[in-house]
């Protein structure tokens, strides 16, 4: 393998692991707004203690969640520098600033509130510690914005001129909200809601299989279920808009995605199938005819762009082919759940859960459901985060600059040694991760009273004395 194949697993490597932590934490974070608005409006009754232990947990868990998301984060952005000198020679003067913006404005919110929301309650008023968590809720909501907006710009580059070989921009308004900005931002907020919503759901469908549960469990367990069903539908109208946006602007992608080879009118869904890149073929393909261009185009008539309208300039059909299906194969599972699970819930029926002697609307098997799906939000958004950049391939910057111009000149062995050690550090670090949020569950600290204490006298110089 080459510098450039290994460079390009090297940052998708980064990529895939410090993903996972936004995608949590985004919403998240506003679920521990609503779980604080709760114990705010139940002040004085039982249910005001069962949502302060639903926030405490969560809280913990958001913490470690942001540490590893900002870890990686700044490691990821070192390879810029490291192995992609070229992109930010020809595209720095674009993508320095509005990196910058999320530092100075997402970053900087979070960081100035974290401490008070962590470590605040029981020494500021609730009105003050509710503030703090909406703030850092709203600060990681910002840090999506910029982010998203440079990808997307990357995407469907607009507002820029090209001087010397440089991009300068000519128009901020049109740099942010480039063409596909607001169908990817909508995507993966929707995408961070559901990772969140099965992670708890999960989680607390984990802790009352092991008996650990307490009221505030059945609390978040119920606040996910919903949130997960509201969710998953929406996710599926904002997939189809975005969809559509995305054959406007990158047929080559759409073309990948449903190994169209050869332009056609009333063109089929291929179901499943087995690329065949070489030969220009999809073997063994299971295909229901014009059902393509009525979904991609929503027009049964439509004439859908084939790859071979894309010499050399298109992505490899492979892996954008199969992660699209197991990002709308895991998103279809996740609607049968968080439906069938909100139904349960809207049932009411209470049963009791053997040898725990507790009882819940959800039986054993269901919690085991639940419980096999924490995850399952990682899955989804990693297989739609493949397809979304191996599917810009071979640019960087959409149309305009090609990947294999902008690598780092490394000797392969330089880049294949620090690949090595990046993944053995985050096997390690997701392994721990993992361990921790089960430890956390299986023990469940009880927080202590937030009744806001005087803060202690300052000691005079001399007072050891």
């Amino acid at each position: 393998m080459d510098a450039l194949l290994l460079s390009r697993i090297q940052f998708a490597a980064n990529m895939s692991f410090h993903i996972l932590f936004p995608t949590i934490n985004i919403a998240l974070c506003w679920f521990l707004v609503y779980f604080r608005l709760r114990h705010k409006a139940a002040k004085g009754t039982p249910a005001a203690q069962d949502w302060e232990e639903a926030y405490f947990l969560w809280t913990k868990i958001f913490a470690l969640s942001f540490a590893l998301g900002v870890v990686s984060g700044i490691t990821m952005s070192f390879q810029f520098g490291t192995n992609w000198p070229g992109y930010m020679e020809k595209a720095g003067n674009i993508a320095g600033p509005l990196l910058g913006y999320e530092v100075l404005t997402a970053f900087f919110l979070e960081a100035t509130f974290l401490g008070i929301m962590l470590f605040g309650r029981g020494r500021v008023s609730d009105r003050v510690h509710l503030l703090a968590t909406l703030m850092v809720a709203a600060g990681t909501t910002l840090s999506a914005f910029w982010i998203l907006s440079l990808n997307s710009w990357m995407q469907t580059p607009t507002g820029y001129t090209i001087i010397d070989g440089r991009f300068h921009a000519t128009s901020w308004l049109e740099v942010i909200f480039n063409p596909s900005f607001p169908y990817r931002l909508t995507h993966k907020l929707l995408a961070s809601t559901l990772t969140a919503s099965f992670l708890i759901a999960g989680l607390s469908a984990w802790q009352l299989l092991r008996n650990t549960a307490n009221r505030g469990t059945h609390r978040a367990l119920r606040a996910a279920v919903v949130a997960a069903a509201i969710a998953i539908p929406l996710q599926i109208v904002a997939g189809d808009l975005h969809g559509l946006n995305t054959l406007r602007y990158q047929p080559a992608k759409i073309a990948a995605i449903e190994a169209i080879w050869h332009t056609e009118k009333s063109a089929p869904l291929t179901l499943f199938g087995w690329p065949n890149e070489k030969e220009g073929r999809t073997d063994f393909a299971i295909q229901l005819p014009k059902l393509a261009s009525l979904i991609l185009a929503h027009d049964i008539n439509a004439e859908l762009k084939g790859l071979d309208s894309f010499p050399n300039a298109h992505p490899p059909v492979a892996p954008v082919f199969w992660g699209f299906r197991l990002m709308v194969g895991m998103g279809m599972l996740m609607l049968a759940v968080a439906w069938w699970s909100a139904w349960t819930l809207w049932r009411g029926r209470r049963q009791p859960l053997a040898r725990t002697g507790a009882s819940s609307p959800f039986s054993r098997w269901q919690l085991r459901v639940l419980a096999a799906m924490t995850f399952s939000g990682w899955v989804a958004t990693l297989a739609g985060w493949y397809v979304t950049e191996i599917g810009r391939q071979p640019f960087l910057v959409y149309g305009l600059l090609r990947t294999a111009d902008l690598v780092a000149d490394h000797p392969p062995v330089m880049v294949l040694s620090t690949l090595i050690a990046y993944l053995l550090v985050y096997a390690g670090l997701l392994l721990a991760y993992v361990l921790v949020l089960m430890y956390m569950a299986q023990h469940p600290a009880k927080p202590t009273p937030d009744t806001p204490q005087r803060p202690k006298a300052a000691m005079p110089i001399g007072g050891l004395a």
